[in-house]
């Protein structure tokens, strides 16, 4: 069993646990989580919450397990031990039904137009093309895609891409988006610009999201806390509070003193964690 390592200056706290008994039941709330495949154990234990309206990030090293993590939650794996439920129903499919999944690619299919490819959702429900597109249309203008609607995939930039990829997501209209390291594959420039496009849009959306990243800065300032995993087998070995979720001006913010502190004691925990 590995000894769980704390940041220094911040006592880890358990992950979501309400500030009283009258707190709302959370949205995702895992307990004693562990999974392995086969002989190869991959998640050690964790316990987690999320609570609604809240946005919560979690940083390690790669091959730990983040986004076994996040295909447990929402129910494309079964959990070796322990229990995971999504706005309380445990069963796989309840689980699915409850979640919305952004992956690291945006998988937009190249021979529909951008707005097609954002309506999916709609039009999976049984929508028609053009009630599809009246769902996600007024989203193009909110989300600065605005003249763009019929471009196809390849007429897009890469932060095009995946401002298309988080409106088929949105449009999904779960309680719940898993965001799995959706900024990836842009380069650092278009990286930061799509950070701070993506607070906007949490913050305007009121949105529940759990986010996976090799970025601790991008954790830092798209989250409301930040849990660092160890790695694998994983277990949580701190959980930072961050100073003041998605800010505008993101290099303001990420310039901050305090938010340069927590980006330290996140790092330190990441070098803890890796022994």
């Amino acid at each position: 069993m590995r000894t769980t390592h704390e940041a220094p200056a911040e006592e880890p706290q358990p992950s979501g646990s309400p500030d009283d008994a009258g707190a709302a039941a959370p949205l995702i709330e895992a307990s004693a989580l562990a999974h392995r495949f086969g002989e190869l154990e991959v998640i050690e234990r964790l316990d987690l919450e999320l609570a609604a309206g809240e946005v919560v990030g979690m940083v390690g090293p790669s091959g730990c397990g983040k986004s076994t993590i996040l295909e447990l939650i929402a129910g494309l794996l079964e959990p070796s031990a322990g229990t995971v439920r999504v706005g309380g129903r445990a069963s796989a499919a309840e689980r699915l039904a409850n979640c919305a999944y952004m992956p690291q690619r945006d998988l937009l299919l190249p021979w529909l137009a951008a707005i097609d490819n954002a309506a999916l959702a709609p039009r999976n429900r049984g929508a028609s093309r053009a009630e599809a597109r009246a769902e996600a249309g007024p989203l193009f203008e909110r989300f600065g895609l605005a003249g763009f609607e019929a471009a196809p995939p390849a007429e897009l930039s890469g932060g095009m891409r995946q401002r298309v990829a988080f409106l088929r997501t949105l449009l999904a209209g779960k309680p719940v988006l898993l965001l799995d390291e959706p900024f990836a594959s842009l380069d650092a420039i278009t990286r930061a610009e799509m950070q701070e496009w993506l607070a906007g849009a949490l913050a305007t959306q009121g949105t529940s999201a759990l986010l996976v990243s090799h970025d601790v800065e991008e954790a830092l300032y798209l989250c409301d806390r930040v849990i660092v995993l160890s790695a694998r087998p994983a277990v949580a070995v701190a959980e930072l509070s961050v100073p003041s979720p998605r800010a505008l001006p993101r290099n303001q913010t990420v310039a901050d003193p305090a938010f340069v502190a927590q980006r330290e004691r996140a790092l330190w925990a990441l070098q803890e964690g890796a022994r």
